[in-house]
Formats: structure tokens, C-alpha cells, sequence
């Protein structure tokens, strides 16, 4: 007669279920998504932080400006309307504006943008009032022109 081993009666072996182990390992996954997300939105809005004002620039060979501020901005559209930085404005009313911003500090340079389809007189007009109103520091704002 032959040793027999004896089995559970419910068929199973008596091996104890393996207990639960912390994963020691990053989940990257949520981190990669959100980061995407994020890529995507400023992929969508950089090219919408450039200034309100569409204004068809001429294009020149100058040399770009450095500057650390932003700058103060007055745009003149094609039809003569006159924009400081993103709202409009008269051009009775821009002296005053401008004086006031420069009565709390401001020295630093302030570029006119003018369509390339503004008349000349237009921005005379405008530049002759930042002019006879005190403001000397005045750079025209150009697009870089193609090489060729």
C-alpha cells in the first residue's frame, strides 16, 4: 500500500493569495495629458498676444530695438483711426491721455504703428502732436523685409 497525499476536499491547494504590493513606480500618464492640454493652449493663444490693432505694416531693413518694458503703442488703420495700444482713441484726446501715463513715470519710447495704406498726413498728424507735446523719443514700427 502507497502513501497517498491528501488533497483539499474543494480542490484547491493551500497556498496562501499573494498580498497587495504598493507600486514603487511614477504613473506618468495624467502628468504626459496635462501637459499636452497645456502645449496646445499656448500653441493656440501666443499668436494672439500680439497687439489688437491689425494694421498692414510696411517693411523696412532696420535693425530691431531692444527694450526691457513694454511699450507704449499708437496704431493708425488705413482709414485714419487712431488706436492707443488695443482701444481707440481721438487725436485731440491722445496728448492728454499720454501725458497723464507719463506723469506717473513713463519715459521710455513711444511706437507708432501706421498701415502701409495710411496716408503720409495721417501720421504726420499723429507724430506731429506727440511732438509739439514734448515726447522726443518716437521709433516707427516696421516689418522685418525679406532677404534676397
Amino acid at each position: 500500500m502507497g502513501a497517498q497525499l491528501s488533497r483539499p476536499a474543494s480542490g484547491r491547494s493551500r497556498r496562501r493569495a499573494p498580498r497587495y504590493q504598493p507600486m514603487s513606480e511614477i504613473n506618468v500618464t495624467p502628468f504626459v495629458d496635462v501637459m499636452l492640454v497645456l502645449l496646445i493652449v499656448f500653441m493656440v493663444s501666443a499668436p494672439l498676444l500680439t497687439v489688437g490693432v491689425p494694421i498692414d505694416l510696411p517693411q523696412s531693413r532696420a535693425n530691431p530695438m531692444e527694450g526691457d518694458t513694454e511699450p507704449l503703442t499708437v496704431s493708425v488703420t488705413a482709414d485714419g483711426q487712431v488706436f492707443l495700444q488695443d482701444s481707440e482713441i481721438a487725436l485731440d484726446d491722445l496728448v492728454p491721455r499720454l501725458t497723464a501715463i507719463a506723469a506717473n513715470g513713463y519715459d521710455e519710447r513711444i511706437y507708432v504703428r501706421g498701415d502701409q495704406d495710411a496716408g503720409y498726413g495721417a501720421i504726420m498728424r499723429v507724430m506731429g502732436r506727440l511732438n509739439a507735446a514734448g515726447f522726443r523719443r518716437i521709433g516707427l514700427v516696421t516689418e522685418q523685409e525679406p532677404q534676397t
